[in-house]
C-alpha cells in the first residue's frame, strides 16, 4: 500500500479523496492554484504544492506540474479526481514513466473508452446496443448538418473528450446544429483541449441511467448497481438517485452485465461509469463510458455500504476486489442534490463572490435516514469564476425512496448560504414536485416543467401556515430580546400575556393571536386552527429549526427591514408582523416601483466576452444572437428579447465583465 498519495484535484472531491486516504493511514498532497491557496483541501491535506495562476489551463491541466509535485513530495501515487487530467490517456502514460502509479485506469482503457467516438465503436464491437450516430469527426458546420438532415432530428452534437455537460448541444434544426457545432466546439477546446465533436440522434423522452463498475488488475470486474441522473439544466446532473424508480431486477442485471462485458473488453482495472439513455419502456442504448470516478458516486456509496475511492486506491496498488458480484446488496435509497453557485431565477447562470453566511446541515442520523455533505469550501471562502460552480453535494439515505426524499427536503430547508446566488431553493422545490416524488422522470424534466424558468413558488395551504406561525415566533424572540436592551422599558407582560397580531406573507395577510405557553407558543388563526411552536432559535442565527404542530422544520431566515425573508419547501416568502393598528397604517403606505432598463443588454453573470455578433446600427430581430459570455467553463448566448436596432456597443472581446455591466445599448 502507498505511503503518500496526491490529489490531482481541488474542490469538494480533492476533499473527499483526502478523507478516505486519512482513514486509510495514508500521506496526502494538494496542488492549489493562485486561486486556490486558502481552499479547504490544501489546509486538509498533510503537504500542499503551488503550480500556477488561476486559471486552469496554466495549472491543473499541467501535467509536468503534477509529476514535479509528486518528485518534490515522495508521492508515489495520483489520483486525478474528476475533471481535469483524469480522463487524459497522456497522464498516466507521464507519470509511468516517471515511476508514478496512476490512481485509475491503465491507459489503454482510458484511449478505448474515454474518447466518445471510440467507445462507441468499441460497444458495438462488444454488442452493446448502440445509439443511431455519425461516429466520425465532424469537420464543418455544414458537414454537421448534412449528418444530422440523415440521422432525423432531434440531435446531439457532443464533444468526443467531454463530460459534465461542457461541449454538448441539443439541436432541432439545420440552424441549431450548426450554432450548436461551433459552440459545442468552442467549449471542447476550453475545457479538454480537444474540439472533436461527433452528432448522434437524440431519443425522445429519454432518460440517463449509468452502470458503477469496478475492476482490478487480475480480470475481476463487477457492476455495483445503477444511478437515475435524469434531472439535468443545460445537459448537466443536478439531482442523482440510486437506485433508479424506472429499473426492475431483470433489467438491472442486463445493463449490469452488458456494462462488464464492455469494461472487460478494455481490460478495465479500476472505477468507472457506464452511461445508457434509457426510453420509458426501459429500452436503452450505450451512451458513453466515464472512465473515472463519478461526482454522483456518493450515492452509489450509500446503498452499498462500499468506499469506492478506497477501493480504486488499494486497485491500484495491485490488490483484488474484496468481493464478488453475487456479494454486491443494494440497501435502501439515496438521493443526491448538487448545490452550485448558480441563479434559477436567471436561466441558472453562474454567480461568483465571497460566502458570507455557509452553514450546511449536520451531517449524520436524521431520524430514520442519514445525511452526508460532501463539500469543499467554508464560510468566508470565495467561488471564484475559473471553476466548476458547484458549492456542495448533499446526500441522504433512508430505507425507502419517499423518506430519502423527505430527508433530503429537510436537509435543504437546512443549509444556508449567503453571499452568492445559489440553487438550494430550486432544488428545494423539486423535492415537492408531484413528478418528481412518484419517479415520472426523463431529462428534459426541469425544461417540462419550467419551461419559463425557475420562479420561487409562494407558499401556499400548510406551508403557508406554518410560515405565518414562525413568523409570528420570530417576531415575539426579538420583541422580548429588544426590551431587553440597556434603556429600554421592561415589559414582563409578554412573556405571559396574549397578543393579537397581522402577520402578512408576501401579500398573504393572516389574522392570528400569540399566547406563550411555557416553552412554546401558541399561535390560533383565525379559523380556530392552532399551531404550538417550539424552537431554540436566536435572533441573528440563519436557520430556524423547530416544531411547528408534530412537525419538525428546518426555515431559512434573512432579516429584512421591518420583517424576515423566509424560505422553507421551495417557497419563498417577506415576512412582516404588525399588530392591528400598524396593518391599518401600512395598507395605507404607496409601493415604490423600480425603473426598468430595457434599452440595453446587461451582462446577467460575471464573465468574459468572447464573441460580439453584431455591430453599431444594425437591426436585430427577437431571439436574435448578440453575444457570447463565458463564465465557469461554459459559454453563454445572449440574445435579442424583442426587435430593435443596436444604438452602441459598450464592451468588446476579451473583456471580463461584472454583473449587469452593459455590454450593448439599443435605440
Amino acid at each position: 500500500m502507498f505511503d503518500k498519495i496526491l490529489i490531482a484535484n481541488r474542490g469538494e472531491i480533492a476533499c473527499r479523496i483526502i478523507k478516505t486516504a486519512q482513514k486509510m493511514g495514508i500521506k496526502t498532497v494538494a496542488v492549489y492554484s493562485d486561486a486556490d491557496r486558502d481552499a479547504v483541501h490544501v489546509a486538509m491535506a498533510d503537504e500542499a504544492v503551488h503550480i500556477g495562476p488561476a486559471p486552469a489551463a496554466q495549472s491543473y491541466l499541467l501535467i509536468e506540474k503534477i509529476i514535479d509535485a509528486c518528485k518534490q513530495t515522495g508521492a508515489q501515487a495520483v489520483h486525478p479526481g474528476y475533471g481535469f487530467l483524469s480522463e487524459r490517456e497522456s497522464f498516466p502514460k507521464a507519470l509511468a514513466e516517471a515511476g508514478i502509479v496512476f490512481i485509475g485506469p491503465n491507459p489503454g482503457a482510458i484511449a478505448a473508452m474515454g474518447d466518445k467516438i471510440e467507445s462507441k465503436k468499441a460497444a458495438a464491437a462488444a454488442e452493446v446496443s448502440t445509439v443511431p450516430g455519425f461516429l466520425g469527426v465532424i469537420e464543418s458546420p455544414e458537414h454537421a448538418v448534412t449528418i444530422a438532415d440523415e440521422i432525423g432530428y432531434p440531435v446531439m452534437i457532443k464533444a468526443s473528450a467531454g463530460g459534465g455537460g461542457k461541449g454538448m448541444r441539443i439541436a432541432e434544426s439545420a440552424d441549431e446544429v450548426a450554432e450548436g457545432f461551433a459552440r459545442a466546439k468552442s467549449e471542447a477546446s476550453s475545457s479538454f483541449g480537444d474540439d472533436r465533436v461527433f452528432v448522434e440522434k437524440f431519443i425522445t423522452d429519454p432518460r440517463h441511467i449509468e452502470i458503477q463498475v469496478i475492476g482490478d488488475k487480475h480480470g475481476n470486474v463487477i457492476y455495483l448497481g445503477e444511478r437515475e441522473c435524469s434531472i439535468q439544466r443545460r445537459n448537466q446532473k443536478v439531482i442523482e438517485e440510486a437506485p433508479s424508480p424506472l429499473l426492475d431486477e431483470e433489467t438491472r442485471r442486463k445493463m449490469g452485465e452488458q456494462a462488464v462485458a464492455l469494461a472487460k473488453a478494455v481490460n478495465y482495472d479500476s472505477a468507472g461509469t457506464v452511461e445508457f439513455v434509457a426510453g420509458q419502456d426501459k429500452s436503452f442504448y450505450f451512451l458513453e463510458m466515464n472512465t473515472r470516478l463519478q461526482v454522483e458516486h456518493p450515492v452509489t456509496e450509500m446503498i452499498t455500504g462500499l468506499d469506492l475511492v478506497e477501493l480504486m486506491i488499494r486497485v491500484a496498488a495491485g490488490e483484488k476486489l474484496p468481493l464478488s458480484q453475487d456479494q454486491v446488496k443494494l440497501d435502501g435509497w439515496a438521493v443526491e442534490s448538487r448545490v452550485y453557485a448558480e441563479d434559477p431565477t436567471r436561466n441558472f447562470l453562474p454567480s461568483i463572490g465571497r460566502l458570507t453566511t455557509y452553514q450546511p446541515p449536520e451531517e449524520g442520523p436524521l431520524g430514520g435516514a442519514i445525511v452526508r455533505n460532501d463539500t469543499g469550501v467554508e464560510e468566508g471562502g470565495e467561488i471564484a469564476i475559473h471553476y466548476d460552480p458547484m458549492i456542495a453535494k448533499l446526500v441522504t439515505w433512508a430505507p425507502t425512496r419517499l423518506e430519502a426524499i423527505e430527508a433530503q427536503a429537510t436537509a435543504l430547508d437546512a443549509f444556508a448560504i449567503e453571499g452568492i446566488r445559489h440553487n438550494i431553493p430550486f432544488l428545494a422545490t423539486l423535492m415537492a414536485h408531484p413528478r418528481w416524488r412518484d419517479g415520472r422522470l426523463s431529462t428534459g424534466f426541469i425544461k417540462e416543467e419550467f419551461p419559463e424558468g425557475f420562479i420561487a413558488p409562494e407558499p401556499e395551504g400548510p406551508v403557508a401556515h406554518r410560515l405565518a406561525a414562525v413568523a409570528a415566533a420570530i417576531d415575539h424572540k426579538l420583541n422580548i430580546r429588544k426590551r431587553g436592551i440597556s434603556g429600554q422599558m421592561r415589559d414582563p407582560s409578554l412573556l405571559t400575556f396574549q397578543r393579537e397580531r397581522v402577520v402578512v406573507l408576501s401579500g398573504q395577510r393572516f389574522n392570528v393571536t400569540v399566547d406563550p405557553d411555557g416553552d412554546d407558543l401558541l399561535v390560533t388563526f383565525d379559523d380556530g386552527t392552532t399551531a404550538p411552536v417550539r424552537s431554540a432559535w436566536r435572533p441573528g442565527a440563519p436557520v430556524w429549526s423547530g416544531t411547528v404542530g408534530d412537525q419538525s422544520v428546518a426555515i431559512q431566515v434573512r432579516p429584512l427591514l421591518n420583517g424576515v425573508f423566509l424560505q422553507h419547501a421551495g417557497a419563498a416568502a417577506e415576512a412582516r408582523v404588525f399588530t392591528r393598528r400598524e396593518a391599518e397604517l401600512a395598507d395605507l403606505m404607496p409601493v415604490k416601483e423600480n425603473a426598468g432598463s430595457g434599452k440595453q443588454l446587461l451582462c446577467p453573470m460575471p464573465g468574459l466576452v468572447k464573441q460580439i455578433m453584431v455591430s453599431e446600427g444594425q437591426e436585430v430581430k427577437n431571439g436574435e444572437p448578440l453575444a457570447i459570455v463565458e463564465a465557469m467553463k461554459m459559454e453563454n448566448v445572449l440574445r435579442a428579447e424583442r426587435d430593435g436596432t443596436i444604438s452602441k456597443i459598450a464592451a468588446k472581446e476579451g473583456d471580463s465583465l461584472a454583473v449587469d455591466a452593459v455590454i450593448l445599448e439599443f435605440a
